[in-house]
């Protein structure tokens, strides 16, 4: 059972190579890792292109530059495997992610979520974990009220990219419709296992503190218009 790992870069130069190896570390000849890059200033571009000489099974894909999500979509769009992983640029893969996240899933399972360590920029353990830090829960309404879902922990089967995609125009994230997707056309399994290093740093591009209650509710209007336009494309086709 073939992987796709999907890797979003941007301005990724300093954590790239950290990630980079411990992903190609357990990928086999027929997995691949696809790598969008949205137009960057520093040298990512040439450090990815050096493992596209190396590596057969490492692709890279120039991004629309318009942002994370855009970039995502545009590296899931050329996913071929059965399971495709999310990745960021700047975590860490523990050894045996994929295989037991792959091992997680059954019949009915189209998302299987992870917990992670929280570290610092050094990849130093805070003491926390995704799990701890947030209610992690499976729902669809609960992860529209909260978003349990984290885009570097998940990984889920390739047919749900027939619905997801092309994402919804308003999107606060990806990672949240893919889940809820998940839940849509079968179930979420959510693994204890503490499978990633999760770097905070001052440059992430995701933040794990609430925002302001207005663009909150913006956020949850956006995501329940996404939901219905996922529901309908389920039902009618797209």
């Amino acid at each position: 059972m073939a992987v796709s790992v999907v890797m979003a870069v941007y301005n990724g130069g300093k954590y790239l190579p950290q990630q980079i190896d411990s992903i190609l570390d357990q990928l086999k000849d027929d997995d691949e890792l696809i790598i969008s890059l949205d137009p960057s200033t520093d040298h990512s571009e040439q450090i990815i292109m050096d493992y596209c000489l190396k590596y057969s099974n490492v692709r890279l894909l120039t991004g629309p530059g318009n942002g994370l999500i855009r970039n995502f979509e545009n590296g899931l769009k050329s996913a071929v495997n059965e399971y495709v992983f999310l990745a960021d640029q700047d975590d860490f893969w523990l050894k045996e992610k994929i295989s037991k996240v792959v091992s997680a899933f059954d019949q009915n399972t189209m998302v299987v979520m992870h917990d992670a360590i929280i570290t610092d920029s050094g990849l130093n353990p805070t003491g926390t974990s995704i799990y701890q830090m947030r209610n992690v829960r499976t729902g669809i309404w609960n992860n529209i009220l909260q978003n349990s879902y984290r885009g570097c922990c998940m990984a889920f089967r390739k047919e749900l990219l027939e619905y997801v995609l092309p994402f919804p125009r308003k999107l606060p994230m990806h990672d949240q419709l893919i889940g809820i997707t998940g839940e849509l056309l079968g179930k979420v399994k959510l693994i204890d296992d503490q499978l990633i290093l999760y770097r905070r740093h001052e440059d992430n591009s995701s933040n794990m503190k609430h925002a302001g209650i207005m663009t909150m509710l913006i956020w949850r209007l956006q995501i329940i218009l996404a939901y219905k336009t996922i529901r309908e494309r389920i039902c009618f086709g797209k």
